[in-house]
């Protein structure tokens, strides 16, 4: 038993060491380590920079989350520790490749080996692969917030993590500013946005398995007649996006800086009300699953959504890169998921209201980048929402990158381009999941 004496101390340490963490960020581990020394091991806020203190998240809310992961049997943990071992000795040798492979033989085994996360980490950073070690220790922390080597690790790769995505942050300003540039009355800009439209309406629903082609959604919103032979359900979740985009761009654009709960429900109200107009524009009262991702209890979404408005609309956020905003903005929104339907649908959109709001343009996720943007979304679920913004700063570079091709090199007729994932240097800050 700790007497209030005790009590005061502990408080008054953990208040210095604080003050320490924020004055001298290289001791941000030490802190870490007196906390937990202090709370008896149990940590309950933030701990990893970006991937949790910028995502609101701690680590108590990924319960949900992490309880999904199944614990290795007594023999296959025997086998992950032993395939450590060989992977340490294969490296002592000079053989990196096998160690590499025996490194990822032991976390297939148990993904939440600890040990064996901080020690590929550390293969990686010879490697030269920042981003990834970065990853794995992120991992590391969530799975063990006082893990001491874990804590050390990650403060050596975040500033480095940071400088990397701060550089490719200033790429994408550039090119917005070569954008803004553009008359808003040029023929090749004001032809390629149009098309932009009906594009990002294309994707947005391919996303989620519609099977309208781009030809026949063109169709839906210039004449608001079907398409015979069609789902009449998929043709009524275009005509919802076209409605709520409609609706941003009347309502919300004049409004810059400012999103409050009915903004949302609003947004939600036209994406889903031609689809299911009971459910639209109103938070869901069942619970619902999202892979292995469990959202809060009904009872709770709108206390979540509310903190989420506030967290809008605060300086923490509003001074974060547009780019990175958007990103955390969609991922709140979705993680939280407050709605029976369409909650990808619309926190897409949430986030192309803040680029817009910021002056950018609003971005497209492809249909073919479904898989990696889902992963990214995993990843985040997992603790390192990092992977999610760079996933997102890929799509903004992609979007700008269309835009200023077909305003140089490309005629009013020939429309718009085709997307080229190869640019500027986000293959440094792309995670690569193995």
């Amino acid at each position: 038993m700790v007497g209030s004496g005790g009590v005061r101390a502990a408080a008054a340490a953990l208040t210095l060491g604080i003050l320490a963490s924020l004055l001298f960020p290289q001791m941000r581990s030490g802190f870490q380590l007196l906390r937990c020394r202090l709370l008896g091991g149990e940590v309950q806020g933030h701990i990893s920079g970006l991937s949790l203190a910028h995502s609101g998240l701690d680590f108590t809310q990924l319960s949900d989350t992490l309880a999904f992961t199944h614990e290795p049997s007594p023999e296959v943990q025997l086998e992950a520790k032993a395939a450590l071992h060989q992977a340490l000795e294969m490296k002592r040798l000079g053989k990196r490749e096998k160690a590499h492979r025996l490194f990822l033989h032991s976390l297939n085994m148990d993904p939440n080996y600890v040990d064996a996360l901080n020690e590929l980490g550390i293969f990686l950073e010879e490697n030269r692969d920042v981003i990834q070690a970065d990853h794995l220790y992120s991992k590391a922390l969530t799975i063990s917030p006082c893990n001491e080597k874990a804590l050390v690790n990650r403060d050596r790769t975040l500033p480095l993590v940071d400088e990397i995505d701060q550089r490719q942050f200033s790429v994408l300003d550039s090119k917005v500013k070569r954008i803004l540039a553009i008359p808003k009355w040029n023929a090749a800009l004001c032809r390629v946005m149009e098309e932009s439209y009906y594009h990002y309406i294309y994707h947005t629903v391919a996303i989620e398995g519609n099977t309208l082609t781009l030809s026949e959604i063109r169709h839906i919103i210039e004449t608001r007649y079907a398409v015979p032979g069609k789902s009449l359900v998929e043709q009524n979740e275009v005509i919802g996006v076209d409605a709520a985009m409609k609706y941003i761009n009347k309502s919300l654009m004049s409004r810059i800086g400012s999103v409050n709960i009915n903004d949302i429900l609003e947004i939600h109200r036209r994406v889903l009300g031609y689809v299911d107009p009971v459910e639209a524009g109103r938070f869901r009262t069942n619970q619902v699953f999202v892979g292995h991702h469990i959202p809060p209890h009904p009872r709770d979404v709108e206390k979540h959504m509310e903190e989420l408005v506030q967290w809008l609309n605060s300086e923490e956020a509003t001074n974060l890169h547009p780019v990175e905003f958007a990103a955390l903005a969609h991922y709140k929104l979705v993680y939280i998921h407050p709605f029976v339907d369409g909650n990808g649908r619309t926190s897409r959109l949430l986030m192309n209201v803040i680029l817009m709001q910021a002056g950018y343009p609003p971005i497209t996720i492809r249909k073919e980048q479904r898989s990696e943007y889902y992963s990214a979304l995993d990843l985040a679920n997992e603790g390192d929402v990092k992977p999610f913004i760079r996933f997102i700063g890929k799509c903004t570079e992609m979007t700008l990158d269309l835009l200023i091709i077909a305003t140089t090199d490309h005629s009013v007729d020939k429309g718009l381009p085709e997307a080229n994932p190869n640019h500027s240097d986000y293959t440094q800050t792309i995670l690569v999941t193995n």
